[in-house]
């Protein structure tokens, strides 16, 4: 006997590289979830990079899906790391409604020495700079970019940050990413990566009960102001806190299995699940578009034997040009 396709809201139906939106009408919120699987294999694979600067650009991957697919009109998000530790820029790049790139760069001998030192924390492998976020809804409308300091923990923590200061809603984001390692047909060890990603906001219809703690104000402020937080949110905060890095990027957990361990008493329901895909917006045109403004000493230095080659960062794909075939575009 044939088994049944599964439905909206069973385990395993949404399965890997699918955004879950979802809702807890009991406690006025509002997220998605997500857990990246073969997106993230083949992204993280194309550059071999290392095991530090791989999940550092997993966890960005994981950020710029969740809020990258919430979009509502044709455009890019991008998140986007500058700093100067030894992983000096990370981004990620989304194309509404579903494709994505990302890219990592770092210096060979200062991340070297950071892992023997054991410095692998994400402070310490970033360093001091600025985090942002940049929505981008073409050419007819000004890009907007919020800008947050490098100075949580994770990502996760400066996410919070840029949540708190740009959008004002309170939220909470939980990010996890795990290298796995197994065997192929042939025995030969195999490596692996996962990760997945949870963003819940409190959206209740009176807006006063969003109110958050103040930000802290500097020298002299104690922060001992009263506040109380609404409690739906407060439970709700405190129930996404629990999530084990763990039960984010098993299989065998599952977004929808996560959702229900979260908030099945006050009732989850789940909409129909988002692919992303791993897609670059690179093209042959486009890189042409690039090298068209190049001088004449920029064409002569990048080519040889009468060819220039250029390789997309993101996506390794590498195009060839003849010289005088930009110089004529």
């Amino acid at each position: 006997m044939q088994s049944r396709p599964a439905e909206l809201g069973e385990f395993g139906f949404a399965g890997d590289d699918r955004v879950v939106p979802f809702q807890v009408e009991g406690l006025d919120v509002r997220g998605r979830a997500v857990q990246l699987g073969p997106l993230l294999n083949t992204i993280l694979g194309r550059h071999d990079y290392p095991q530090p600067v791989a999940q550092l650009l997993a966890e960005a991957i994981v950020l710029t899906v969740l809020i990258g697919t919430s979009l509502k009109f044709e455009g890019k998000f991008i998140v986007q790391t500058k700093s100067d530790g030894p992983v000096d820029l990370l981004v990620a790049d989304f194309s509404t409604p579903e494709n994505l790139r990302a890219y990592a760069r770092f210096n060979e001998e200062a991340l070297a020495e950071a892992i023997a030192a054991g410095r692998t924390s994400p402070q310490e492998l970033l360093g001091t700079g600025v985090l942002a976020f940049t929505i981008d809804q073409g050419s007819f409308m000004q890009p907007y970019q919020g800008i947050v300091p490098l100075d949580g923990a994770s990502l996760e923590d400066i996410a919070g940050v840029y949540f708190r200061q740009s959008e004002q809603i309170p939220t909470r984001v939980r990010l996890g990413v795990a290298e796995l390692f197994d065997r192929d047909g042939e025995g030969r060890p195999r490596r692996g990566w996962r990760a997945g990603g949870l963003i819940a906001q409190f959206l209740p219809e009176a807006p006063e009960r969003m109110r958050q703690p103040d930000l802290h104000g500097g020298d002299g402020d104690n922060g001992e102001r009263a506040f109380s937080e609404d409690d739906s949110w407060s439970e709700a905060r405190m129930l996404v806190e629990t999530i084990d890095a763990d039960e984010l990027t098993d299989p065998q957990v599952g977004i929808e299995r996560l959702l229900f361990r979260l908030f099945h008493e006050r009732g989850v329901r789940v909409y129909e699940p988002q692919a992303v895909y791993d897609r670059c917006s690179c093209s042959r045109e486009k890189v042409k578009g690039v090298l068209k403004g190049f001088s004449e000493d920029e064409i002569a230095s990048s080519s040889e034997d009468g060819k220039i080659s250029v390789t997309c960062e993101f996506c390794s794909t590498v195009y060839h040009y003849e010289a005088e075939e930009v110089r004529d575009a």
